[in-house]
């Protein structure tokens, strides 16, 4: 670890269990680097990823939104095209756009298509696969919708996912964020987790949370709160 990091966790008990306000108000005070970090959750279910009846994942809005708007990308026809960009979708296609993405084009955050468009999309599972981008009806991107999911994103929903090691990684803002609205997102999708839990996990479900910055130290939330 470099000195920079040294001298953020020297006065830091960093196997302390906070609670969720004083964690932010700690990853806040260590995000130190010269550029504006990203804060994320880190959550450790008693899952088994492994299992399809266990699998834990969803979207959610934040409520403070996560300091970047999202650029969004529609796939659609006809007079949903008009509601896709009347709603601020910041590119709008149908074939055209599938071919531009055929040819490399990833210049978006999310892609969002209407469930006839997938058949066509589905082909470009090499392009948009690695980067995470193909639509998906579990991820909220594949949908009749196109205005409403257009508008949640751009107002900060996120999308949480299980990975196979049972963890949950999500952004909730950055570190120019008052503690409050870190705090305020963090719980929003603690609480989003908790109701997703699934029937057959046993035991205990959050296991470990921790609030971290991108160059910061991990800060360790108390997970025996009800969230």
């Amino acid at each position: 670890m470099g000195k920079r990091y040294e001298n953020l966790v020297k006065d830091l008990d960093l196997m302390k269990l906070n609670n969720l306000d004083d964690a932010a108000a700690l990853v806040k005070k260590c995000a130190t680097a010269k550029f504006d970090e990203t804060v994320e959750l880190h959550v450790r279910l008693g899952v088994d990823p492994k299992q399809a009846d266990q699998q834990v994942r969803g979207t959610v809005g934040l409520p403070h939104g996560l300091g970047k708007t999202k650029k969004v990308a529609v796939v659609v026809r006809g007079e949903k095209q008009k509601d896709a960009q009347n709603a601020g979708a910041d590119m709008v296609g149908a074939e055209d756009l599938i071919e531009q993405i055929s040819k490399g084009f990833t210049d978006f955050d999310v892609l969002v298509a209407t469930p006839d468009m997938m058949k066509d999309l589905s082909k470009l599972g090499k392009v948009l696969g690695p980067k995470g981008l193909m639509p998906n009806p579990k991820s909220g991107t594949v949908t009749m919708d196109v205005a409403k999911t257009i508008k949640e994103l751009k107002a900060g929903r996120v999308e949480y996912k299980v990975d196979d090691f049972g963890i949950i990684h999500v952004p909730v803002g950055k570190a120019s964020f008052t503690p409050a609205k870190i705090a305020g997102n963090a719980r929003t999708v603690l609480e989003a987790l908790a109701k997703a839990k699934p029937a057959a996990s046993k035991g205990v479900y959050m296991m470990s949370i921790t609030l971290a910055s991108s160059m910061g130290p991990g800060i360790k939330v108390d997970h025996n709160e009800k969230y």
